[in-house]
């Protein structure tokens, strides 16, 4: 690993508001559906999930899918609905960036920028939003190793926003009966070796709905600084990912048995 680091493993926080990542005590909950796919379903599901509880709605507008005739999300429009959506129920909001012909207006609107799995490896978006003075959410790239995840949070905070939530998320692994092998072993270490808050994504670790609440618990566990879940007012009608999103009421659920 290389010797010379901006992230030397000094304990960072990162604040969005009155909230606090970093601190563990309490973890920070962020939940919404995969996918904004119209004004009334993200709006319902913002003043839903704040009712039940919940830090900050998620919600993807630019989505990054595997084959090119999925939903490919709402663009611009869904970032307004997003926006329009967290105002009304209160709640800062996350939402990825997939490239940076968007970034100006992703930052615009979002609190909190989430570089995904697929693009934890593009250097050159990585060094862009280190010029940002804006949260950033990053997600650990679905092979990678964790020494290649600290040094694409690296390529963040040597351009000057040390401001990151690292995101564990599942690595692919032999075994395809989960989405995703679920690595906690990396929340202790990547904590350690960066200072930076973590959180866990159960949702794409497991990609079963049944595996989410367990692998939650689990996650706090070992000193997860919160949990991103995806949640869904209909999750068979989902246009993305509705398998592993929960429903309002398992989503309650979870929370009632933190």
């Amino acid at each position: 690993m290389a010797d010379r680091r901006i992230l030397t493993g000094e304990k960072i926080v990162v604040e969005i508001g009155n909230l606090k990542i970093g601190t563990n005590h309490p973890p920070v909950y962020i939940a919404g559906p995969c996918s904004v796919e119209s004004k009334e379903q993200i709006m319902e599901t913002a003043l839903t999930l704040k009712e039940i509880g919940v830090d900050i709605l998620r919600g993807g507008v630019f989505k990054p899918r595997t084959s090119p005739y999925a939903f490919q999300g709402l663009g611009v429009e869904g970032l307004e609905y997003l926006k329009e959506a967290g105002e009304a129920a209160g709640l800062p909001i996350v939402t990825e960036l997939m490239d940076e012909g968007h970034m100006d207006i992703v930052a615009e609107y979002a609190d909190i920028i989430q570089i995904g799995s697929r693009n934890m490896f593009n250097y050159s978006l990585l060094k862009t939003i280190g010029s940002l003075n804006k949260p950033i959410l990053l997600k650990r790239g679905m092979c990678a190793t964790i020494e290649e995840w600290i040094m694409a949070a690296e390529y963040i905070a040597v351009h000057g926003n040390k401001n990151i939530i690292l995101c564990e998320r599942g690595i692919r692994g032999y075994d395809n009966y989960t989405r995703n092998t679920l690595d906690l072993a990396a929340v202790p270490i990547m904590k350690k070796e960066t200072g930076l808050p973590i959180i866990v994504d159960p949702s794409h670790g497991t990609g079963i709905r049944e595996l989410v609440e367990p692998m939650s618990k689990a996650a706090l566990a070992c000193g997860a600084d919160g949990l991103m879940i995806e949640v869904h007012p209909n999750p068979p009608c989902a246009l993305s990912d509705g398998h592993q999103s929960l429903t309002f009421e398992e989503y309650r659920q979870l929370r009632r048995n933190k």
